[in-house]
């Protein structure tokens, strides 16, 4: 390191040119850095139910949707609302990813149907008719299986209109590929020629995807534009659907990403003014931040890695690691000026870069585990993370010391102005409060081990995924309309599959009339049989007395409407006829979407309600296929559960574990570097001991706040404690040197007056960076960067007061 050194104080201009130059290189890729906010981004790496549920998806049709939310002032099916619905229907209808819109004008009214039941194989009326009695179809709006807290809500006050987005094959083949090869991966049986060929389709997927994020992008504001001109008083619109809240979530991670940059560049400025009052150090210090980002994203960019909501906080990370080591640069420089006025510019600098490497590298190396230790969770964004920054980092350590050492070299001597030094006296106080205040420091430490342990007792993991978001969030407000009053936000599929049925079985359930057919039972058209409908029945009731369940779509629907039509009765012909006859505009409504007959099973399509507060989705889930294997135990068939709720519900246990792992793994890799560096067992304890209370306390309050672990929260403790680490690392390093020619007293003290501004200056930026997380629109954001910023304040002082108490203790 010592040549390095040298290099860089005598030829400065050589290294800083290079440097510039690479940024240029990083400069042209960080353009090529992608975002990718689609929901796969949020669930478990390898997660066995995701293969379930595209499996399921596959077998369906069950098309990607829009859902825009209208709720007249005046009465839902009055002229007006009814010109209304039209107009919005036929602007969306003329979007280029619209491939139909479905609202109550053009949905089969099979409670006006005439000629009796037989005539909706002949006409199925719509509200587009003229001789419809309108009170008989606002009563099978308000009390149909099929529309009742679906389509409308059961005040009949909100409709939904329904636009069924265009399909892309190509897109759908690439992604099925894809699917298909990755879960290979992760079975470990991959050939040679597949994992080329995997390489390949994963590139040309991306292409092909961010090319339909474009176009997507600029149909959806053609869409949001259409929704914005007819919103007003008189008409409540909103728009929700899983591409809505995607392309969204991509402009809140471009403005945090922006957002982040700016602020923290800007706070981080005025903290620097306010450390040292000089314009040198200042415009240094910033400069290292922007080349460390700048390249980090660089990387990023060049090995194709992609920004998610989880990894979008990658820029204040970057920012305030990189400020760390500049003023712990910039503090040692200033110390050596004062000391040796009359050494030259290089030797200052020289005497800097090697007083702070050994430190600096420890510190940033332990970060660097802090990071690496999130690659132990199952989540894929928190994985990236993990490998993101650390390579980030790793480049802003090696980054700060070639420009601080190039820079401060070409320029001249300059004497430090120690005005706030001089005024400041918050390190010397607790410099005295850790030599004098034994038992006040440990009888406080109690408290808050016993607080802490206490609270992370009450750490729940349940977080709705409504609740992520703002309320003045346009996703905020159309995922609450969609709850609340048209049945539900988050899907779950339940599958109902049928095993080979004995021919006793068969005979006993079937009438005279099928019996004549059974040599046909393999037909289509005869797979509609009493025994399957009264099945399909039996499980529709039972989803539909469950507590946080609001819509449930299924064939158990269709035979409702019959009955209520047929006097009660429900015939199986009629159900056989209308599968082959029935249009497909409605058959893709009411039948295709909740039968697979070629999988010998039906499908019951659910809503659940995400933002009920009561609402425990582990337990739910697990009693819902409970009681299913219950209900079905002799009916030779079996259900299982699948969907997003469950891939969701998967994260949220997931979480604990992977916090647990990811904590653990960074205490035990730090204890055995401190013991290597400090060569200590003893100071290892001290050290480690120093940077668990703080997030004993930290998880104590989120518990006793009732604030949920989720997808951000459970990087804090790896990243804090990476983070934290450092003035662990800062304070000991010089202690050590204190202790070579004073008493522990003095060489607290001295310790506190001198590495103490750097620790505090440095911990001071952390909080100010972190701080700007709260202008996010995400809400995990905003929790993540305010209970890190309390961490930090956290660890800076179990640093300064309880650090030196240890220490004074132990005797060390």
């Amino acid at each position: 390191m010592k040549r390095l050194f040298k290099f860089i104080v005598n030829f400065p201009k050589i290294v800083l040119s290079f440097v510039l130059i690479s940024s240029l290189f990083f400069a042209y890729y960080a353009t090529k850095l992608e975002i990718d906010a689609s929901s796969e981004t949020l669930l478990l790496q390898n997660d066995p139910d995701l293969a379930v549920w595209r499996d399921v998806a596959s077998r369906y049709v069950s098309p990607n949707f829009l859902v825009v939310t209208y709720t007249p002032n005046s009465d839902l099916l009055s002229p007006d609302s009814l010109k209304m619905i039209q107009k919005i229907s036929d602007e969306l209808s003329k979007n280029d990813m619209i491939e139909n819109v479905i609202s109550i004008l053009n949905i089969p009214l099979l409670q006006s149907v005439k000629g009796g039941l037989s005539g909706i194989l002949n006409h199925t009326p719509t509200l587009k008719d003229d001789d419809l009695d309108l009170e008989v179809v606002k009563n099978e709006l308000k009390t149909s299986p099929i529309y009742s807290n679906n389509l409308v809500s059961s005040d009949l006050k909100t409709t939904a209109i329904v636009l069924n987005l265009k399909s892309d094959k190509k897109y759908e083949a690439l992604l099925n590929e894809r699917n298909l090869l990755s879960q290979k991966e992760v079975n470990k049986t991959l050939s040679a020629d597949e994992i080329t060929k995997f390489a390949s389709v994963k590139t040309e997927f991306k292409n092909y995807r961010d090319e339909l994020r474009k176009k997507e992008h600029e149909n959806l504001q053609k869409i949001k534009n259409t929704i914005k001109k007819y919103n007003s008083e008189q008409n409540a619109l909103f728009l929700g659907g899983a591409t809505m809240i995607a392309d969204d979530m991509v402009s809140f991670v471009k403005n945090d990403l922006s957002t982040y940059g700016f602020s923290v560049a800007v706070l981080l400025a005025i903290s620097l003014w306010l450390f040292f009052r000089q314009i040198r150090w200042v415009a240094l210090a910033i400069s290292i931040c922007v080349l460390s980002l700048v390249f980090s994203m660089g990387i990023f960019g060049l090995f194709n890695w992609e920004i998610t909501v989880i990894s979008s906080n990658f820029v204040s990370l970057v920012l305030i690691i990189s400020i760390s080591v500049a003023i712990h640069l910039i503090v040692s420089y200033r110390e050596f000026y004062i000391k040796y006025q009359r050494y030259s510019q290089k030797q200052l600098v020289y005497l800097t870069l090697k007083d702070k490497a050994n430190p600096s590298f420890w510190a940033i190396f332990t970060t660097i585990i802090g990071f690496t230790s999130l690659m132990s969770a199952d989540i894929k964004p928190v994985i990236m993370l993990g490998i993101m920054m650390s390579s980030g980092i790793a480049v802003s350590l090696i980054l700060a010391f070639l420009i601080f050492g190039s820079v401060v070299t070409l320029l001249p001597k300059l004497a430090p102005k120690n005005s706030f030094e001089n005024s400041f006296s918050f390190t010397k106080f607790c410099a005295k409060f850790a030599i004098k205040d034994r038992w006040l420091i440990y009888g406080a430490c109690a408290f808050l081990i016993a607080f802490g342990i206490y609270g992370i007792s009450q750490l729940k993991v349940e977080n709705s995924f409504i609740g992520y978001f703002k309320k003045d969030t346009d996703i905020r407000s159309g995922m609450e309309v969609i709850d609340n009053e048209l049945g539900g936000t988050i899907p779950l599929d339940v599958i109902v599959k049928f095993n080979e049925v004995q021919d006793k079985v068969l005979t006993q359930e079937m009438d005279e009339f099928e019996s004549e057919f059974q040599n046909e039972a393999d037909s289509k058209k005869y797979f509609f049989n009493s025994y399957r409908t009264r099945i399909a029945l039996k499980v529709h009731d039972y989803l539909k007395e469950q507590n946080f369940i609001g819509n449930v779509s299924s064939l158990a629907t269709l035979i409702k409407v019959i009955k209520e039509l047929n006097n009660g009765e429900v015939d199986d012909f009629l159900l056989s006829a209308m599968y082959e006859k029935l249009p497909n505009e409605y058959k893709n409504i009411i039948l295709s979407p909740y039968v697979s007959i070629d999988d010998n099973e039906l499908r019951f399509s659910i809503r659940v309600v995400d933002s009920d507060e009561r609402l425990r989705r582990d337990e739910f889930i697990k009693k819902l296929q409970n009681d299913l294997n219950e209900l079905l135990k002799n009916e030779n068939a079996s259900a299982s559960v699948s969907g997003m709720l469950v891939l969701y519900n998967n994260v949220l246990q997931n979480l604990v574990a992977s916090q647990i792992n990811s904590f653990s793994i960074s205490i035990a890799v730090l204890f055995v570097l401190f013991c290597i560096v400090f060569k200590s067992i003893k100071i290892a304890l001290i050290a480690i001991t120093t940077n668990i209370i703080p997030l004993c306390v930290l998880f104590g309050i989120m518990g006793i706040f009732g604030i949920a672990l989720d997808v951000m929260s459970v990087t804090i403790a790896a990243i804090s404690i990476g983070i934290g680490v450092d003035d662990i690392i800062h304070y000991l390093h010089r202690y050590k040197h204190e202790r070579h020619t004073h008493d522990i007293n003095t060489s607290i003290k001295n310790s506190h007056a001198s590495i103490g501004y750097a620790m505090y200056y440095t911990s001071f930026a952390v909080i100010l960076g972190f701080s700007v997380m709260v202008s996010s629109n995400f809400i995990p954001t905003i929790y993540f960067g305010l209970l890190t910023l309390l961490v930090m304040a956290l660890m800076l002082s179990s640093a300064l007061i309880v650090l030196p108490r240890v220490i004074k203790t132990l005797g060390v």
